[in-house]
């Protein structure tokens, strides 16, 4: 038989859209003679829904009209099985389906950063990539660096603080930060992806208007030195903590002095994702540096312990060609399968592979204890000072 693979995608997210387009790279790559594609659309809502619909992507162009022609649904946790049910089911209704593994392709806040992994732990079922925690971690930019500083892993100097403090203390925010860090700097919001609300300041006046956008986006910011003379190198790595591989290394081009939103996504009108973006594969560095970044991804992916496939983002200065890990995006834009398949491995296998860790992974959980059986409320006779 067939497993049941429920893709959800979408969600409360500025990278919204970007999930609807790795989503639909997915699913027209997961081999249909081994499983059975559930699509299952997270609106901006929160609301599930359910369509044939949502296989063609063309149907996306006008969200409101392909909302209104979906069913709501949920799931549930039935016995030892997740199912997918409509949630008005009419007279006569059948039920859609039980859900054997769940895929994720969602991207940032409330969606990457562990949010739609609890949403799934409480249904028991497995499911492709991170942990809770690890999505948790990868997704916050600062909880990332303090791990990665444990770990000795090279990153360019850095600060942070909270927007709330900003608006209270802004001349004391900024002296501190001009006192840690030298001009140029970039400054973000710590927990979005895809370069939304990045902007990078020369002087005082810019570095306030920079913080006045990244404020609007989360409520902790990071700050950045920013390296002049710039290569930006990017490296996937696949598995979990029992076993990882690195990708080949991509070099990534961009109009900006950073890599925007537009350079990933806009540069192209048809909708290919992260593969849309202008890359020379492999990155025009040398064997030695190639094997230092590849290590670097492989140090990075175990010390947050991810699972499934993350993609490690790099900085070079040309000048030293010293190397630097700047982020990691746990479900990376069209989950870096433009990346394997130049390490050998195409998308179809590269999901199959997801899959297969997914269930090593829930399979592995499953011998681990996690309640423990007591009689304590058998002889609780009830709290002192508690009205009866």
């Amino acid at each position: 038989m067939k497993l049941k693979l429920g893709v959800l995608f979408g969600g409360e997210s500025v990278e919204h859209e970007i999930s609807i387009i790795t989503a639909n790279q997915a699913i027209q790559a997961i081999d249909n003679s081994k499983y059975e594609i559930i699509p299952i659309y997270v609106g901006k809502d929160r609301q599930l829904y359910f369509s044939e619909l949502l296989f063609d992507l063309n149907n996306y162009k006008d969200l409101a009209s392909l909302i209104a022609k979906c069913s709501p649904v949920t799931i549930i946790k039935d016995g030892n099985k997740a199912k997918l049910i409509y949630v008005k089911a009419k007279l006569f209704t059948k039920e859609l389906t039980d859900l054997d593994v769940l895929v994720p392709i969602m991207h940032g806040t409330n969606c990457e950063d562990g949010t739609i992994q609890g949403f799934i732990e409480m249904f028991k079922v497995p499911y492709v990539g991170c942990s809770l925690q690890a999505a948790a971690v990868g997704q916050d930019k600062i909880f990332m660096k303090q791990i990665l500083m444990q770990t000795g892993i090279p990153m360019v100097n850095w600060d942070w603080f909270y927007a709330s403090d900003y608006q209270e203390h802004q001349q004391t925010t900024l002296e501190n930060i001009e006192k840690k860090l030298v001009y140029p700097m970039i400054i973000k919001p710590a927990s979005l992806g895809s370069s939304v609300g990045i902007t990078t300041a020369n002087n005082r006046k810019q570095l306030i208007t920079a913080i006045d956008l990244a404020k609007n986006f989360d409520r902790k910011i990071v700050v950045e030195e920013m390296i002049e003379d710039l290569l930006e190198i990017n490296c996937s790595v696949l598995g979990n903590h029992n076993n990882c591989e690195a990708s080949v290394v991509e070099e990534v081009a961009k109009s900006d002095e950073i890599l925007s939103y537009k350079d990933k996504y806009e540069s192209n009108s048809k909708a290919k994702g992260m593969a849309n973006t202008q890359r020379i594969i492999p990155a025009r560095i040398s064997k030695k540096d190639t094997k230092k970044v590849q290590k670097f991804a492989k140090d990075t992916f175990l010390a947050l312990d991810c699972s499934g496939v993350a993609r490690v983002d790099f900085m070079q200065n040309t000048k030293n060609k010293k190397i630097y890990v700047n982020e990691i995006n746990t479900i990376p834009g069209s989950l870096s399968f433009y990346l394997w398949k130049e390490s050998g491995i195409d998308f179809s296998e590269l999901m199959d592979r997801l899959v297969n860790i997914a269930l090593d992974n829930f399979k592995e959980k499953e011998r681990l204890t996690f309640s423990y059986t007591t009689n304590v409320l058998k002889n609780f006779s009830g709290i002192k000072g508690v009205k009866k």
